[in-house]
């Protein structure tokens, strides 16, 4: 019998994994074996194998490690705004209120946007001359004049973190929200019953119980911002200051048609992404263990 349900298994997961095949490891491992050649796109059948050179002139690249820099500081900044957010707008959604569903529904709006639309509508809103950003400031009395914050390198990135902190808080909230809607109420309970007081309850009680969903939530916006290309890519294009790992790989596969270089950019961008998924989940699974 066990043998039985174990053949119906594999003849159920048969198709996803031919799907994965096909979508995922064939595009892979061309992408590899491409990096350790001369290819350019223009005339990819033409080619010599050059072993690790490709790789070597990523590594060498200053320009590669300034977009390593970016996504890591990016990455960084955002996820830790997004989850502390998050989690403060979760704790709100997990009240009972009149028009809670609404509020719940209202607030995944801009997540549900496509980047490239939000992107443009916040460049828009940004606009040194135009943008309602800049108006509001000058109104206020912040400001003299406009700043032209998409094209200052030194408030480009802080830019592109502000929308993105914008965009995606609404997914830590719903994970967060998820998590928080699986602990008992009767705990809470009883310990407001014993006259523990809120903050208490919300450092000893909810937060403990609410670490694995904010864990995976902030697993996957990790590995989600370490791949981000279109919102930095629509503010600023080639601006070396907000350029990431994935603008960088584009860049020398697509602008300079090299294929060689470019697919090793990828195999580099693919591997550092790699490492940091592995230690988390590495870091995720020992505080499990220990809890």
């Amino acid at each position: 019998m066990k043998n039985r349900e174990t053949t119906i298994a594999w003849f159920f997961l048969l198709p996803l994994l031919l799907a994965l095949a096909a979508v995922a490891a064939w595009p892979l491992a061309r992408n590899m074996y491409f990096s350790f050649t001369d290819a350019f796109l223009d005339n990819p059948a033409d080619y010599n194998f050059v072993g690790f050179q490709n790789f070597i002139t990523v590594w060498e690249d200053s320009i590669f490690w300034g977009a390593v820099r970016n996504t890591l500081v990016f990455t960084s900044i955002s996820v830790a705004l997004e989850t502390l957010l998050g989690f403060a707008i979760a704790l709100l959604l997990h009240r009972v209120f009149v028009g809670r569903g609404l509020v719940r529904a209202a607030i995944l709006v801009p997540w549900a946007m496509p980047m490239v639309v939000s992107a443009k509508i916040w460049e828009w809103m940004f606009n040194d001359q135009f943008g309602l950003i800049n108006k509001g400031l000058i109104w206020l009395g912040f400001l003299e004049k406009g700043i032209a914050w998409t094209a200052d390198p030194s408030l480009i990135l802080g830019t592109v973190i502000f929308i993105d902190v914008w965009v995606t808080t609404p997914f830590m909230v719903l994970l967060i929200l998820a998590g928080l809607q699986l602990i008992p109420e009767e705990i809470h309970e009883a310990a407001e019953v014993s006259g523990v007081p809120a903050w208490k309850r919300l450092w000893s009680i909810t937060l403990p119980l609410a670490t694995p969903a904010i864990g995976v939530a902030v697993l996957f916006r990790t590995l989600d911002a370490l791949r981000m290309f279109d919102l930095s890519y629509v503010l600023a294009a080639n601006n070396e200051k907000a350029m990431t790992m994935s603008i960088y790989a584009r860049d020398q596969l697509i602008s300079f048609q090299d294929l060689g270089v470019g697919s090793a950019a990828s195999t580099w961008v693919f591997l550092i992404i790699g490492l940091i998924a592995i230690a988390m989940v590495s870091i995720l699974r020992l505080d499990r263990n220990t809890g």
